[in-house]
């Protein structure tokens, strides 16, 4: 007989040998559709043994570019690593390169392989809109840039706040801020008016013309005219001194302290009708950094800089596959200054024939453009240095605790997509729950789910779970899995008994593929199916700190939805027993203002530009709340 040694050395063995076979196996089907692949463009899709897609690329030449990974010649070492994980892959034939980038960079988006390059540390910065289609333009801070005729301004970065901005305009040159309808019936003077920082044109005060000339010179500030802001600004500021206004007066003083700020951003050596981005690349062959350097109108806006960490990819392609990503969501400028290895002929082509936006990609090799390049490469370098600890941190507590924990739980695979679960509820009242998604140990926010429970009577919440459960496992083998994937790992607030009733539901609905677990506030305990003992993580695990993360984030997720659904409630019902407010008019009540609170501040005329709330029930209104509350 083996003893328990000789036994567990022959069950390792056995899996070795077992793995071997089914990866010489996998081998096999690849090197079939390798001999297959054709002559086309397109993109090329790699899967890991269970079927989850591991990377995405494009390629001028699938045949070629494909049978490289392949081939036994040398690879850097993270190339190695994801190629080990390949078990088989697939391919879409597009008409050209163009179009296979632009699918990359769809596929990625939506499927977010675990090799490729993701923006996780992306923002986008506010813009000043003016909206010309209006009769009476109004200026506003935005986002998101729109071809809707408005005329955006921005990006607004390094320190400048677009709101002191819009103020300055306001105080200046007295446009409107607010977005009132302006209609053929005047209406009452806001606060705005009486204050002297708008010319009211929705209560008929300034001539269509004469409020054009306001809006003129507010242009011309935003394109870097700031002389006659500033004059004004300093007239006004003497004005209100004089006048032993003195509190009007610094905020004057502050407003010509910022205009001397974006006045130092000015670039005097370049040209006032230059728009360009600059982007350089640093990498230490482990990890890999962009910085980029807005420029507009030959002021600098500032920059940012990104970590491009598990960049499987050479220094052209991962530059190239952060452009596309990142303009799809920023402002394309007319020009690109790039480092010279790039692909910057497929990038020019590619702006030209998706968005229509003629942009000259360059390479500046002398002069003041050369000198933003190597200020763009020492910032990329620097934060590269200074990063390098804190992606290596990141990953530990994401990726790597992901693997830590398929060891510690014997888990099948590895824990790629995590879902947790959790009940919240008062006495049974405004019951819901909530289900948190996690990608490699991250949140992915846009796929979180709430759920009211519908079915269960009073504080239940097994039976809760065992709803919210059903309702998520059954978009399984439907149209709906697209939105709701299959998760490798679910797991849920609670301990033995919440486990158990989960449990039936995947008996019940003969679930398989999808590892089960609950962790338990109180010891931090995890329960697995495969024994009555809990697993005891060490507390300083990155592991037991990963399940933490989305435990704590499921629980506040099912919190925020429940106050919401009460406070709402609550609202409702104060509104029920004033008079004349029936349902249509508290769902319009509710839909503007959102909380009790809200109403409550409000004032007559804010209250009565309501949908269906006139000045007489506003007065109503104002009046209930004055001597009920």
């Amino acid at each position: 007989m083996l003893n328990k040694k000789q036994t567990a050395i022959s069950g390792l063995l056995f899996i070795a040998i077992i793995g071997r076979l089914c990866y010489n196996n996998s081998m096999d089907v690849i090197r079939e559709k390798l001999k297959l692949l054709p002559d086309n463009s397109g993109v090329y899709i790699m899967l890991d043994k269970y079927g989850n897609i591991i990377y995405v690329g494009k390629a001028r030449v699938l045949k070629n570019r494909v049978r490289q990974y392949f081939h036994n010649s040398p690879k850097p070492e993270k190339v190695m690593k994801m190629v080990e994980n390949i078990a088989d892959f697939n391919y879409i034939i597009t008409d050209s390169e163009i179009d296979a980038l632009a699918l990359e960079n769809n596929l990625i988006k939506k499927h977010k392989p675990k090799y490729n390059i993701l923006l996780k540390d992306d923002k986008t910065y506010p813009y000043i809109k003016a909206n010309l289609k209006e009769e009476f333009p109004n200026f506003s801070i935005t986002r998101k840039i729109r071809k809707d005729g408005g005329k955006y301004f921005g990006p607004y970065m390094g320190g400048i706040n677009c709101k002191d901005i819009l103020d300055t305009l306001q105080l200046t040159f007295n446009v409107r801020l607010c977005h009132t309808q302006i209609t053929q019936k005047p209406k009452r003077e806001c606060l705005n008016c009486h204050i002297a920082r708008c010319t009211a044109p929705c209560a008929h005060l300034v001539s269509k013309e004469d409020y054009a000339a306001q809006v003129k010179k507010a242009l011309a500030f935003l394109d870097g005219s700031y002389k006659e802001a500033e004059q004004l600004l300093k007239n006004k500021m003497l004005n209100a001194a004089e006048n032993e206004n003195f509190e009007l007066a610094l905020d004057y003083k502050n407003k010509l302290a910022m205009l001397s700020k974006l006045e130092a951003k000015r670039i005097t050596t370049l040209s006032r009708y230059i728009d360009a981005d600059i982007i350089a690349y640093s990498t230490n062959n482990l990890y890999s950094a962009v910085n980029i350097l807005v420029t507009r109108k030959g002021i600098m806006q500032g920059g940012n800089s990104f970590a491009l960490d598990e960049a499987y990819l050479s220094d052209g392609e991962a530059l190239t596959a952060f452009i596309v990503q990142y303009y799809s969501n920023h402002e394309i400028p007319s020009e690109i200054i790039l480092e010279d290895f790039c692909e910057k002929q497929l990038i020019q082509n590619y702006f030209k024939e998706k968005f229509d936006k003629t942009v000259e990609v360059t390479t500046a090799k002398q002069g003041v453009k050369f000198k933003l390049l190597q200020m763009a490469r020492k910032n990329a370098t620097e934060f590269l240095e200074k990063s390098v600890d804190k992606i290596k941190h990141r990953d530990d507590m994401t990726v790597n605790a992901c693997e830590r924990l398929k060891q510690l739980l014997n888990l099948e695979k590895y824990p790629r997509r995590m879902e947790c679960y959790d009940i919240s509820n008062i006495s049974g009242v405004d019951k819901v729950g909530s289900m948190v998604v996690f990608l490699d140990g991250e949140a992915d926010r846009s796929s979180y789910r709430r759920f009211r429970i519908k079915t269960v009577e009073g504080a239940n919440d097994f039976a809760s779970l065992q709803e919210v459960l059903t309702r998520r496992l059954s978009k399984l083998g439907t149209d709906e899995e697209e939105k709701f994937p299959k998760p490798d790992l679910i797991i849920i607030d609670g301990g033995k008994g919440q486990l158990s009733a989960v449990k039936e539901i995947f008996d019940g609905m003969q679930i398989d593929g999808i590892e089960l677990i609950s962790l338990a506030k109180r010891e931090e305990e995890v329960f697995t199916l495969y024994g009555e003992d809990s697993v005891k993580i060490p507390h300083r695990d990155y592991a037991l700190k990963m399940l933490q993360r989305i435990r704590d984030e499921a629980h506040r997720f099912a919190i925020t939805y429940f106050r919401n659904l009460h406070s709402k409630r609550n609202l409702e019902s104060v509104l029920t027993e004033i008079d004349g407010v029936g349902k249509a008019k508290r769902m319009a009540l509710t839909e503007k203002f959102g909380t009790l609170d809200k109403i409550m501040g409000a004032g007559i005329a804010e209250l009565a530009e309501t949908e269906g709330i006139g000045e007489k029930l506003a007065a109503n209104i104002k009046k209930y709340f004055e001597e009920n509350l």
